[in-house]
This record gives structure tokens, C-alpha cells and sequence, in this order.
């Protein structure tokens, strides 16, 4: 048995169960056990009682018993700086532990959980301190050929072999520098291979999922290992920032499940998905990886295995007929600080290199131009000097992109008349929304308009009609809100409320409201809110002293809506 997948096992268990130290708290003391003051090394020892004890060996006693003497044995070899057989000692205290049948004895049962608490602290412990004394930070990933793998590999040589090729063409571009990378950090070098079934090693690669990239990052995860993203720049796309965040994130995956297979699973469903499974293994602790595989998502239990397979294919090229026929060359630039905003096609016609070429070199770039703020950009060495000489001449012709508002649809619009209302046309509302212009749209869906989001000066007069009324009953319709009506009329909720003696934001279909129009009394003022990693409507809603349906109304969003890091909401 591998006891670092077993330590690996007893950490999550622990992390998920929130089992603490309490165990060996004064208020709940060790029962037919004492506990020696720390020795010289700080190590806490426990010692069995001689009094009113069963010293049968097959006894449950006589196992603690043997449980805490062959933790004593693992203890010397720790010393020794044996650690396998520290481990493998531990391993046969964990086995008696399982082997006890405590469901009568309380007393019995205490005991027990108390020396699992400490076998797995002590694993823990010579799992750290492993790190240190072996060759390298971590060990290098088995390749096991079972039934699964195999499978994989029938798939990678057979059906899937162009694809595997071509993969293998473009890691010539990529591979030196993660390679480097990982050999930097100390990790095994046949992780460099896991873009390939992530992307295929195509940086600019897309999931259905929405991760980008190399090594397919998706939004959140990206935000939390350093990887920006805005409206002209995705740091998922850039293969050298991405190999640094991913390194992170699998030396923390890694640093958690102990193994490279649990953590290679942990990569693509996440890590809490596998915890969560582990947590509901029928197992008394985790062998290895197999005893998840069924468990797993359909896609993970492929994962593996299918890199496992990539890599075996790659050490053995010749064997399976696998020639890497067109390999990218990595591309040698030099960075430049640029200050202006200019399309990478303007750069490459001033520089006389290929537009494909900057492209490849800026992948991060979204729409193939450079930010408004200052931006560091890769061109190719052999026209850095070019580069220098006429960057300060190359004009820029490009324009700010159109600028998005928001509609609520309501009763009685249509996709022709929204378009008039905001200068646009119907093709364009289609295009933005991935509808049909026929499309039947629905009384309460947010369509995206392009455009400066200003209604058209006839419409404006069509609405001022409203404001010639001082005072109106409306009836509420379906999908209005206050502050839609508030829009609508001129006017805020919070005099909509007053008026009408509302305590709550919620509306009826048919309620009547009174309404003075053009009554903004005090204006509201609003701020901008910016979503950061970890927050929900309802904590933004209760930090800002709003009720949430307030909050859902102000930003047209629905209860069921999903906000997103780095998304600006409206609060009071």
C-alpha cells in the first residue's frame, strides 16, 4: 500500500469531517492511557496503563496496544531518517485500527479515534519532512498500463492519431519552456504533456465550459493563480503566464492528495469534487487513484488515464509509428513597453513581419489590439531593431468598440421597435443576443443592445409625454419592477414607496400605483460595486445595508443570475 496516498486520504477526511485536536483535550481525556510530556524532539508519545487491561493480542486492547507500540517502532526509523519503513510501520497501526469493532465500547471507540488522529499527524509529519530529505521536491509520476490506460492508448493511436499528431507538432513550440518550468519547481517533467489532452496545445483553445487556453483555465480559477482578464486582454491565452499558474495550482493540488494521479484529477474536475468523492468511498481509507475512478465524473475518469497514456506514447514513438513531422519552432522575440493603442496587423505591416507571427508571439490580445494603458508587447528578435525605429510612427486607426446597454423586454415590443428606440438595427440586437431576427422574444428578457445606449430623440419626446402628467395611476405589468417604473416615469422607488406606502419592493401583475412623474425628490445616488472571488447578492446586498430583491432590481438581474469577479454592480 502507498502510505502517502493513505496520509493523503486522512488530511482531506479531516478537512471535510472537521476532525480536530480535541481528541487529546483535557476535557476529553485518554481513556487506559497516559500521555507522556514531550521529549527532547517535541514529539508527544503515548504510553499504555498497566492497570485493568485485557493483554490478549487479538483482543481490541492488545491491538491498541500493538497499534501504539509499532508507532513507537515508526518513530526510531523517522529518527533513523528511515522513512519507508516509518510509513510502512504506520500503515500496519492504521490496518489494526480498522480491524476493531467498536460499536459496544465507548471507551474502546475513544481510543481508537485518538491513535488514528495520531497516526495520521505523524504520516503527515514524515510526509512534510520527505520533501526535504529525498532527491527533488516531488516523485516521479508511475505510468500504470492497466485496462483503462490502455484503452486510451488504442484511442490516441487509432481513431485520434492525427490529432495526437498534430498535438505533438505544436508542443515543439511550447514544451521547452514548461519543461524549464517545471524543472524549476522541482516537479516531474512528464506533466509538460498535460496541455495536450487539455488543448491540444493550442493556446487560443475554448471549452464548452468556458476555460481558455493551454492549459484550460476557466475565469474563477485563473483569477485566483495571478491570470488577468479584461475587455482586450485574457492572460489564459498567454502559454508562459498560464504555465506558471497551473505549476502553482498543481503543487497546491499535490500538496494536498499527496499523489500525482489524485492531483491530475483534481486539475480537471477541481478539487473539492474529489475530496467530495473520497468523503463517500465505501473504502476504510483511499489505495490509490482506481478506487476513485468509477466514482469520478466520466470526463476525470478519462482524464487520467488518457494522460497517462499520452505520456507512455510519447516515450515510445517508434513502437506505435508516431512521427513528428511538422514541429512548430519556439518563436525568440523581445519585449517592448508600448504606450499607444495600435492594431498588431499596423505593427506588422510597419515591421515587415507576418501578422500570424505577432499573433503567435501576443496570443493574450483578445481582438488583436493593444490596450489604452501601457503594454508589453513580444516581437520577433530579428525585428526588434526595425520595431524600435518606427514604433513612434506607426498611426493607429482603430476605433473604441461599440458600447453595450441593457433592455428588459416588455408587452407589446418587438425586436424592430427596440431597434428604432435605440438607433440601431434588428440585425445588429441579433447578432449581439445569437438570435434569429425572427425570434420571438419573451416579455422580461435582457437583451443586449449595441450602440451608445441612448434612445433616439423621437422616443425621448414619446416618453416626456409621461412627464406633462403631474400626477398618474399605472397598473403594474408583467416584468416591471420599481425601478424599471421609477426609469419609466422619471422619478425614484423610494418616492414610488412613499407614495404608495409600499414596506417592500415586491409587485403584483395588475397592482395600481400612484406615480408623479418627473418627481425625483432627493436623486438617488448610486455607486459602482466591483464583484470580487467569493461573493454572493446576498452578502453584497447585506454589506450595503440593501434588501436583495433592491439589489436584483437596481442591476436587472434575477434570482437566478450568476455574478462573476471583476463584474461592476450598482448599490446604494
Amino acid at each position: 500500500m502507498d502510505t502517502r496516498k493513505l496520509a493523503a486520504f486522512i488530511f482531506a477526511l479531516f478537512l471535510i469531517t472537521g476532525c480536530r485536536q480535541s481528541h487529546l483535550s483535557a476535557n476529553r481525556p485518554l481513556t487506559d492511557q497516559t500521555i507522556k510530556a514531550p521529549d527532547p524532539q517535541g514529539q508527544c508519545i503515548l504510553q499504555p496503563e498497566t492497570k485493568n487491561r485485557d493483554k490478549n493480542p487479538g483482543s481490541d486492547q492488545g491491538k491498541i496496544d500493538q497499534a501504539l507500540e509499532l508507532c513507537g517502532v515508526a518513530q526510531s526509523y523517522w529518527e533513523e531518517g528511515n522513512l519507508e519503513d516509518a510509513l510502512s510501520s504506520l500503515d500496519e497501526a492504521y490496518a489494526l485500527m480498522l480491524e476493531i469493532d467498536t460499536a459496544d465500547n465507548s471507551e474502546v471507540d475513544q481510543q481508537k479515534e485518538d491513535i488514528r488522529y495520531l497516526i495520521s499527524k505523524r504520516i503527515l509529519e514524515i510526509y512534510a519532512s520527505r520533501q526535504i530529505v529525498v532527491t527533488g521536491h516531488h516523485d516521479a509520476i508511475p505510468i500504470t498500463l492497466n485496462d483503462h490506460v490502455n484503452a486510451e492508448i488504442k484511442r490516441l493511436t487509432g481513431p485520434e492519431r492525427k490529432f495526437f499528431t498534430r498535438s505533438l507538432n505544436r508542443s515543439c513550440r511550447y514544451r521547452p519552456f514548461i519543461v524549464q518550468e517545471l524543472k524549476k519547481s522541482g516537479l516531474p517533467e512528464e506533466i509538460s504533456w498535460l496541455p495536450l489532452i487539455e488543448s491540444g496545445f493550442n493556446a487560443r483553445a475554448l471549452s464548452p465550459a468556458r476555460a481558455l487556453g493551454l492549459w484550460q483555465f476557466i475565469p474563477s480559477t485563473g483569477n485566483k493563480f495571478g491570470l488577468s482578464r479584461n475587455h482586450y486582454i485574457d492572460e489564459r491565452m498567454d502559454p508562459e503566464k498560464a504555465t506558471r499558474a497551473a505549476i502553482d495550482y498543481l503543487k497546491e493540488l499535490h500538496n494536498l492528495f499527496g499523489d500525482w494521479t489524485t492531483a491530475i484529477a483534481a486539475y480537471n474536475c477541481g478539487e473539492y469534487r474529489v475530496l467530495k468523492t473520497i468523503r463517500r468511498q465505501k473504502l476504510n481509507y483511499l489505495d490509490n487513484f482506481w478506487d476513485l475512478y468509477q466514482n469520478l465524473p466520466r470526463e476525470t475518469a478519462r482524464y487520467v488515464p488518457r494522460f497517462l497514456a499520452t505520456v507512455h506514447i510519447v516515450k515510445n514513438l517508434e513502437k506505435y509509428n508516431i512521427v513528428i513531422d511538422k514541429p512548430l519552432e519556439p518563436l525568440e522575440y523581445k519585449p517592448f513597453d508600448v504606450k499607444k493603442q495600435v492594431r498588431l496587423s499596423e505593427i506588422a505591416k510597419a515591421i515587415n513581419v507576418d501578422t500570424d507571427t505577432l499573433v503567435s508571439l501576443n496570443p493574450e490580445l483578445r481582438h488583436e489590439v493593444l490596450p489604452p494603458e501601457a503594454y508589453t508587447i513580444k516581437v520577433p528578435v530579428d525585428h526588434a531593431a526595425q520595431f524600435m525605429a518606427r514604433i513612434d510612427a506607426i498611426k493607429t486607426t482603430y476605433r473604441q468598440p461599440p458600447q453595450y446597454t441593457y433592455y428588459r423586454v416588455r408587452k407589446g415590443d418587438t425586436l424592430s421597435g427596440i431597434a428604432g428606440k435605440f438607433r440601431t438595427s434588428v440585425n445588429a440586437i441579433a447578432r449581439c443576443n445569437k438570435i434569429s431576427k425572427k425570434s420571438c422574444i419573451a416579455i422580461g428578457k435582457v437583451l443586449k443592445i449595441p450602440g451608445s445606449g441612448k434612445a433616439s430623440a423621437k422616443t425621448a419626446t414619446a416618453s416626456s409625454a409621461y412627464n406633462k402628467s403631474k400626477e398618474i395611476t399605472y397598473t403594474v405589468r408583467r416584468g416591471d419592477n420599481l425601478w424599471l417604473i421609477a426609469k419609466k416615469f422619471s422619478t425614484t422607488t423610494k418616492r414610488i414607496k412613499a407614495l404608495n406606502k409600499l414596506s417592500g419592493t415586491r409587485l403584483s401583475i395588475g397592482q395600481r400605483l400612484t406615480i408623479v412623474s418627473g418627481d425625483k425628490g432627493n436623486s438617488e445616488k448610486f455607486s459602482k460595486y466591483k464583484v470580487k472571488s467569493g461573493d454572493s447578492p446576498v452578502g453584497i446586498a447585506r454589506r450595503h445595508n440593501m434588501s436583495l430583491d433592491r439589489l436584483l432590481s437596481l442591476n436587472h438581474l434575477s434570482k437566478r443570475s450568476k455574478i462573476y469577479p471583476g463584474q461592476n454592480l450598482l448599490v446604494e
